[in-house]
């Protein structure tokens, strides 16, 4: 049967409302009942969609909108303290992807707070509405949090979640289980239509969602870095698991050993099945550093799109990333950044350097220096750039990076269910 291009945008709406809701008493005992029933109605359609069991009944209650704005400020805090907020926040504005003027932390809690309905907290294994909450976003909201309490039940989700050594593994990891809530939500709330399964579906699911934004003001206005950060777990989270679902291994989910290291294997997940992962490194001990982490295929295309004037991300073929590390440095004349690139092959080290270059030493803070040259790291190519103060020359002997072996930082996974 041929099926409507209205049914496929309502099933893409789902991934806007839930993208608002992850992040994140009683008012009236009615109000209560009305979020209990809807977990009871919604337990077994989950449980089917998601292809596991609750072991122990989903626990539901309300929260007032201050409540749950206290919620997301003690876990924007614990997910983000103040010396990694400022460690993102410096970085991000070294490579031009924030305004000095913007305070990152005032943003990402407007946003989070921004259409929350509902959500589902892993510290007390509890899904929270929202009193007063519109009742048929809050169904679509709770048909997604539950994936994420089943989840809860089969993973560790706090230690897979607060493993911060490495943003880019973090954010494969969200992706799953970003997206496998995404697709089982679609699969609860359009029953024996199995409209994800469809190619029309996937051609017009980032339009849509791209195209509804517009609806949520914050999220609309806020720079390409953090919309990206934001919608990237469920955009290309849903696609890899879409994938993992037609192609994948049929025997298990993508959990514990199975889950993916990196963005570029959600990205592209050929190269995550056969096994192909970054080559981690890591700089030598040195002093007055303020910060270090890795950008990963999907931020480092963020910055391609920016120094380029986009607003639109590429994603389709792979950039030849083969792992990544840089660190901020606090200087008498401000802070500084040193960045390594490890490439595939020696092609795709040029085509940075061609397409990059130009446009990181244009963007370039005054008083400062940008360099971007070509290395190598392990016999492999690789790329090098530093953005000093003009005046601290110090950058020139700052200790390189060695590629190291076995597995990169905070790889340590749970065992599948």
């Amino acid at each position: 049967m041929r099926r409507s291009r209205r049914t496929w945008a309502a099933a893409v709406s789902l991934l806007v409302v839930a993208a608002g809701a992850c992040r994140g008493q009683d008012r009236v005992a009615s109000e209560a009942a009305v979020l209990a029933r809807l977990v009871d109605s919604l337990r077994v359609p989950v449980e089917r969609a998601a292809g596991l069991a609750f072991r122990t009944p989903p626990v539901s209650a309300l929260r007032s909108r201050d409540q749950v704005r206290a919620y997301l400020i003690a876990k924007l805090d614990e997910e983000l303290p103040p010396a990694r907020m400022r460690g993102l926040e410096t970085t991000y504005r070294l490579f031009g992807l924030l305004p000095d003027t913007l305070d990152l932390r005032t943003l990402l809690l407007d946003l989070y707070a921004e259409q929350v309905a509902g959500y589902y907290d892993p510290d007390s294994a509890t899904l929270f509405g929202v009193a007063g909450a519109d009742r048929a976003q809050l169904r679509l909201v709770l048909a997604h949090e539950m994936v994420h309490a089943l989840q809860g039940q089969y993973l560790p989700l706090d230690s897979i979640l607060e493993s911060t050594s490495n943003n880019d593994r973090l954010t494969a990891a969200q992706s799953v289980l970003e997206g496998q809530a995404t697709l089982a939500s679609i699969d609860v709330l359009t029953p024996g239509q199995q409209v994800s399964r469809t190619p029309q579906f996937w051609e017009m699911y980032r339009d849509q969602v791209r195209e509804q934004q517009s609806a949520m003001p914050v999220f609309a206005r806020a720079p390409l870095v953090v919309r990206e950060a934001l919608i990237f777990p469920y955009l290309d989270g849903a696609e890899f698991m879409h994938w993992w679902r037609t192609s994948g291994p049929k025997d298990t989910l993508p959990y514990g050993p199975r889950m993916p290291v990196s963005t570029e294997q959600i990205l592209h997940p050929a190269r995550y099945e056969r096994g192909d992962e970054p080559v981690p490194l890591a700089f030598a001990p040195d002093s007055g550093i303020t910060y270090e982490d890795v950008l990963g295929e999907n931020e480092i295309r963020v910055l391609l799109a920016a120094l380029a004037g986009s607003d639109e991300v590429q994603t389709v073929m792979p950039i030849g990333w083969g792992g990544d590390r840089y660190r901020v440095y606090d200087t008498p004349g401000g802070p500084a950044l040193v960045w390594y690139v490890v490439w595939d092959d020696q092609r795709s080290a040029d085509r940075f350097v061609r397409t990059a270059g130009p446009g990181l030493r244009h963007a370039a803070r005054p008083e400062y220096r940008a360099e971007l040259e070509a290395t190598t790291i392990g016999g492999r190519p690789a790329t090098r750039y530093v953005l000093a103060p003009a005046g601290w020359r110090r950058w020139e002997a700052v200790p390189g990076v060695a590629a190291g072996g076995g597995a990169a930082p905070g790889s340590a996974a749970p065992e599948s269910p």
